[in-house]
C-alpha cells in the first residue's frame, strides 16, 4: 500500500504526537520516582513518638554530656551500662549530676534544627527529680526550684574577702541592704552553666554562709572554670524570676570579672 502526500503528512504528525506523549509520560514517571526517594527520609523522621517509662519504671541516670539549644537541654546520660540521649526543657545541668525520670516520649531519627544534628533515638522527658527539681515540678509545689536549699554541697574552703568587697555570708545575712547595689565578691567557682538565656551562670562560694545559704549565683558574659578563684563585681537583685522555673531570692546580675 502506498501513501499519498497528504497521508504521509498525517502519519508523520501522528507519530510525532505519539513520541512526545511517550517522552512526557517517561519524564513524569522519572520525576515521581525521584520525589518518592527524596521524601522517604522525611517520612522516617516523622515516625510517631512512643511513650517509654511508667511510674513503676523509674530510670536513674548520670549526666555524661550537656548540649544547650534555644529551647531544650540535650543530655547524654548513662543508666548502668547503657548510654542514651534525652531532652528536657532548657535548664542548668552539669556533667556528673544524677537524677531520675519515669515518663518519656521516644523519638526515632529526630533532627534538631538548632544543633543541625539527627539523633537516631532520643527521649523527651517532662519531669526529672534528683539534685535539682524540674521547673514544672517547682511550679506544682508552689516553689521555684532555685528558691529551695542549694543542691551544691558546701565547700570546705576559706577565701579572704576582696578589698572593698563583702563575703557571701554577709550578703545573705543582710540581703535587703544590698538590693540594687553594686558589690564586689571573691570566691571559688563551684559550678558553671554556659549560654543559658544568653548568659553564663556561675556558682560561687567563699566558705562563709548566712541564713543557711552559702552558694551565690552570678550571671555574666565572662568565662571561668570550676575551681577558679575569682572576683566578680555586679549588681545584687532580689526575688528575680526569669520564668520557666529560673527564680532566685538573691542574684548577682551582669557581673564583670575583675583582674586578680
Amino acid at each position: 500500500m502506498f501513501l499519498n502526500k497528504d497521508d504521509y503528512k498525517y502519519s508523520e504528525g501522528y507519530n510525532m504526537k505519539l513520541t512526545l506523549t511517550v517522552i512526557s509520560f517517561l519524564t513524569i514517571l522519572l520525576l515521581f520516582s525521584c520525589r518518592e526517594k527524596e521524601e522517604q527520609p522525611q517520612a522516617q523522621n516523622a515516625q510517631q513518638p512512643q511513650r517509654a517509662g511508667t511510674a513503676a519504671n523509674v530510670h536513674t541516670v548520670v549526666v555524661q554530656e550537656v548540649i544547650q539549644a534555644s529551647g531544650y537541654t540535650y543530655l547524654r546520660v548513662k543508666e548502668e551500662n547503657r548510654d542514651f540521649w534525652i531532652a528536657v526543657t532548657k535548664r542548668e545541668m552539669q556533667v556528673g549530676e544524677t537524677f531520675s525520670f519515669a515518663d518519656a516520649l521516644e523519638m526515632k531519627n529526630f533532627t534538631s534544627k538548632d544543633l543541625q544534628r539527627t539523633f537516631e533515638t532520643i527521649y523527651f522527658v517532662g519531669n526529672i527529680t534528683g539534685n535539682e527539681l524540674s521547673p514544672s515540678a517547682g511550679k506544682q509545689s508552689g516553689e521555684s526550684p532555685h528558691r529551695m536549699k542549694p543542691a551544691i554541697d558546701k565547700k570546705e574552703i576559706s577565701i579572704e574577702t576582696a578589698e572593698g568587697g563583702i563575703s557571701i555570708g554577709e550578703l545573705f545575712s543582710n540581703q535587703d541592704s544590698y538590693a540594687n547595689k553594686t558589690v564586689l565578691i571573691k570566691g571559688q567557682v563551684t559550678k558553671v552553666n554556659r549560654a543559658i538565656l544568653g548568659k553564663n551562670w556561675i556558682h560561687l562560694q567563699d566558705g562563709t554562709s548566712g541564713s543557711g545559704n552559702y552558694d551565690l549565683t552570678i550571671t555574666t558574659q565572662d568565662q571561668v572554670s570550676v575551681g577558679d578563684i575569682v572576683t566578680f563585681e555586679g549588681t545584687i537583685v532580689l526575688n528575680k524570676d526569669f520564668g520557666s522555673g529560673y527564680a532566685y531570692d538573691v542574684l548577682m546580675e551582669e557581673a564583670k570579672l575583675q583582674a586578680q
